[in-house]
This record gives structure tokens, C-alpha cells and sequence, in this order.
């Protein structure tokens, strides 16, 4: 068993070695006895770690399904992801991304033109002719409805329209009209009805 002399030995020669490594020969410091050696320490932020995702569902103050957002590792690794909501945003996903957006427009184009070539149809037709039963003077029995207008549609031209874009004016009696059918948020089609008596 080592004395406890020894050890205390052993640990002085150590750190006095040490010492050495860093300022030189001990005799050195013994040269500087009141003199302290200034030292600067410089402490680092902790880096924010954030993670670029996307969005596969509408997540409440975060964003829309299919939307790009930058959040925090933990709040991904530990809510996001294991719930399904985003998914790491990859080069792979974001061509993908790209894509199905493309398609997306080129779909909204399509289906815009194709209401505004049925708007030009609507409007070249002339007025679409309703029979209702007379009443006095101009006055017809009941009135005309939207889906009365849907059926006439579909007769005259073959084409089959929803009666919720139908917007009509109140007819109780006898004359001519401009409905209007909202065909695509940016297409509204003036339809002319005469409406008579028999």
C-alpha cells in the first residue's frame, strides 16, 4: 500500500508539469509573483436548431396543407411527426411538390375555360322560352323557379346544370328576364328568360 507521502508526491511533480506545459519553466512563474494573466472566455448562444417541412394537413397558427414552414426540431420530432401533420422537406419532395401544383393550375385553367365556353354558349342560345298558366292580365299562376330554368337547360341544350348557381329574379308574371348562373368563381353567365302565358 502506497503511503500517503507518496501520493502527495506524485500529484505535486504532476501538476507541476503541468503547469509547465502551458507557462514554461516553473521558475518563470516565480518571476511574475503579483502580475495575474488576463483570460477571455467567449460563451456561444445555444443555435437554435429549425427543421423546413411541409405541411401534409392544416396545422391551428402554423399553416396550410402543402405550405413550406420552418419550426423547431423538438416541435417536429415530438408533435409533428409523430402525428402525421409534416413530413422533411427533401429535393425529391419538393420537385413533387412543384408538380402537383402545376397540375393543379393547369386544372384550374381548364375547368375556368370550359365555364367560360359554356357562358358563350348560354349567351349565343337567344332567350329560353317558359309556359305558365295565366292569370289575369300579365300575372301567371306560381312562380319560376331555378329548377324550372335547370330543366329547360337540359331540354334545349342537352347540358346539365346545378340549380345552386341559378340566381333568378322573382317572375310572377309574364315578360322577359336575365337569370344568372355562377359557373366559376370568375364566370358568370346572363341567361334571358321570356316568359309567357298559354
Amino acid at each position: 500500500m502506497a503511503s500517503p507521502f507518496t501520493a502527495a508526491t506524485t500529484l505535486s511533480c504532476t501538476s507541476s508539469s503541468w503547469l509547465h506545459g502551458f507557462v514554461g519553466p516553473t521558475n518563470e512563474i516565480s518571476k511574475f509573483p503579483d502580475k495575474r494573466i488576463p483570460m477571455l472566455v467567449l460563451a456561444q448562444k445555444k443555435a437554435k436548431k429549425t427543421r423546413k417541412i411541409i405541411l401534409k394537413e392544416d396545422v391551428t397558427d402554423l399553416g396550410k396543407k402543402g405550405q413550406l414552414v420552418d419550426v423547431k426540431a423538438g416541435f417536429y420530432r415530438n408533435f409533428l411527426l409523430p402525428t402525421g401533420k409534416a413530413q422533411i422537406v427533401t429535393p425529391g419532395l419538393v420537385k413533387e411538390m412543384r408538380m402537383e401544383e402545376e397540375r393543379i393550375e393547369a386544372e384550374k385553367k381548364r375547368v375556368k375555360e370550359e365555364a367560360q365556353q359554356l357562358a358563350l354558349i348560354f349567351e349565343t342560345v337567344g332567350a329560353f322560352k317558359v309556359k305558365r298558366k295565366g292569370g289575369k292580365g300579365r300575372q301567371i299562376f306560381g312562380t319560376v323557379t331555378a329548377q324550372d330554368l335547370v330543366d329547360i337547360i337540359k331540354a334545349q341544350i342537352q347540358r346539365d346544370v346545378d340549380k345552386r348557381i341559378v340566381s333568378l329574379p322573382d317572375i310572377r308574371e309574364t315578360g322577359e328576364y336575365i337569370a344568372e348562373l355562377k359557373l366559376h368563381p370568375e364566370v358568370t353567365a346572363q341567361v334571358r328568360l321570356n316568359v309567357y302565358a298559354n
